[in-house]
C-alpha cells in the first residue's frame, strides 16, 4: 500500500516480540494489583462462573447465619426463662408445704351429748359429741368399735373416707343435726365457719403472688420478638433453598399453662394445700421435660451453625482457588518479563543497525 512503512524482517520480528512482552506485562500487572488471575469470563469462563456460583452460595449461607444465631439466642432465652420459672414454682411448693405445717381451724360448733353413728347393718359405732371434737375423735370412734365392718380414714385430699370391709352397707345416723354432721364432711349441709388460720391466709397470698410473677416472667422470656414460653414458635432455616430447617414449637408456661390455680380457700383446708402441692409437682415435671426438649433443639441448631460456618469457609476457599493469583509466581513473571523487554529492546536496536549502515553510504 502507498504510504506504508517498510520494516525489515528482523525489526518486525523484534517489534512483535516487544509488543507481546508488553501485553504480558500488562496482564501480570493487573493480576498483581487485583490479586486474581481470572478477572472476567474472557480470562477463563469455566473458572469464572464456577467461582461466582460458589461465592454466591457462601453469601447466601452467611445471610442465613444471622437467623441461626437469633434462633440460638431465642432458645437460650427460653431456657433461662424455664430455669427462673422452675425456681418460682419451687418457692410456691415450699410455701404450700409450710402451710401444711400449720394446722387448719379444727373447732366445730357441736352440741354436747348428741351422737353420730356409723352402722354396717349389724354393728354400730357411736361418737357422743363433746363441746369440741376433732376429726380424729370420729376416726377413733369408728376404727375402735369391735366387729364393725367399716374403716375410717383420710383421703389424699384430706376428706374423711369410709370403706366397707365386706359386702355390707354403711349407714350414718345419730341425733346430731345435719349441720353438725356436715362439719365432719359426713352428709350434705352447711358447715359452720371456724376460725381462719392467719398464717395460712398469709401463705396463700404469697403463693398467689408467685403465680403472678410466673406470668410476668413467661412474658419476658422472648428474644427478638419471639417468646417460646408464651405460645410463640420458631423456624430456623439451614440452607439457601429453605429445604432444610427446624421448626421449634413454643409452649404456654404462665401459671395457667402450668396448671397452677389460685390458692383455694386461702389454704384453710389441707385438701386445698394438697391440690396446690400436686399441681406444683406436675408443673416441675413439665418444666423439666420442656427444658430437655429445648436443650435438644439448641444442640441441633448449634451443630448446624458450626456446619454452615465450615461450609462457607469451604465454598470461599474453593472459589478463591479458581480465580486467585499466586503473587509470588506473578512477581517472578513480572521480573522475567521486564528482563525480556530489555532484551527485546536491545535486539530491536541491533536489528535496526543494518538500515543505519545503508544510510552511512549516502553520507
Amino acid at each position: 500500500m502507498s504510504g506504508d512503512i517498510v520494516l525489515s524482517a528482523g525489526v518486525r520480528s523484534n517489534l512483535l516480540a516487544l509488543q507481546l512482552t508488553s501485553d504480558l506485562m500488562s496482564r501480570t500487572q493487573q493480576r498483581l494489583s487485583t490479586g486474581t488471575r481470572v478477572n472476567s469470563a474472557l480470562d477463563n469462563p469455566i473458572n469464572f462462573f464456577t467461582s461466582s456460583a460458589l461465592t454466591n452460595r457462601a453469601g447466601d449461607l452467611s445471610n442465613l447465619l444471622d437467623g441461626v444465631s437469633n434462633g440460638i439466642k431465642t432458645l437460650e432465652a427460653a431456657g433461662n426463662g424455664i430455669s427462673a420459672i422452675k425456681r418460682l414454682v419451687e418457692n410456691a411448693q415450699a410455701i404450700a408445704m409450710q402451710a401444711l405445717q400449720n394446722p387448719p381451724s379444727s373447732s366445730f360448733a357441736l352440741t354436747a351429748g348428741k351422737t353420730i353413728t356409723v352402722n354396717d347393718g349389724t354393728t354400730t359405732a357411736t361418737l357422743t359429741l363433746a363441746a369440741t371434737n376433732t376429726v380424729q375423735d370420729f376416726l377413733d370412734a369408728v376404727n375402735n368399735t369391735a366387729n364393725l365392718n367399716v374403716r375410717a380414714g383420710l383421703s389424699n385430699d384430706g376428706m374423711i373416707l369410709l370403706e366397707a370391709t365386706r359386702a355390707n352397707t354403711i349407714v350414718i345416723g345419730g341425733t346430731a343435726s345435719a349441720a353438725e354432721k356436715a362439719q365432719l364432711g359426713l352428709v350434705d349441709g352447711t358447715t359452720a365457719a371456724g376460725t381462719l388460720n392467719a398464717t395460712r391466709t398469709s401463705l396463700a397470698t404469697q403463693y398467689d403472688s408467685l403465680r403472678a410473677q410466673i406470668d410476668k416472667l413467661a412474658q419476658d422470656a422472648g428474644f427478638n420478638g419471639v417468646d417460646l414460653l408464651c405460645g410463640g414458635s420458631l423456624k430456623v432455616t439451614f440452607n439457601e433453598q429453605s429445604t432444610s430447617s427446624l421448626t421449634i414449637a413454643g409452649v404456654t408456661f404462665d401459671s395457667a399453662g402450668l396448671g397452677l390455680t389460685a390458692a383455694g380457700s386461702n389454704f384453710q383446708s389441707d385438701c386445698s394445700v394438697n391440690i396446690a402441692l400436686t399441681q406444683a409437682r406436675t408443673a416441675l415435671n413439665t418444666l423439666a421435660s420442656q427444658a430437655s426438649t429445648f436443650a435438644s433443639n439448641l444442640s441441633i441448631v448449634q451443630v448446624r451453625q458450626d456446619f454452615m460456618k465450615g461450609m462457607i469457609n469451604t465454598l470461599r476457599t474453593g472459589a478463591n482457588n479458581l480465580v486467585l493469583a499466586d503473587t509470588n509466581e506473578e512477581g517472578a513473571n513480572m521480573l522475567a518479563l521486564q528482563t525480556r523487554q530489555q532484551l527485546s529492546t536491545t535486539a530491536l536496536s541491533l536489528a535496526s543497525q543494518a538500515s543505519q549502515n545503508v544510510l552511512r553510504l549516502f553520507q
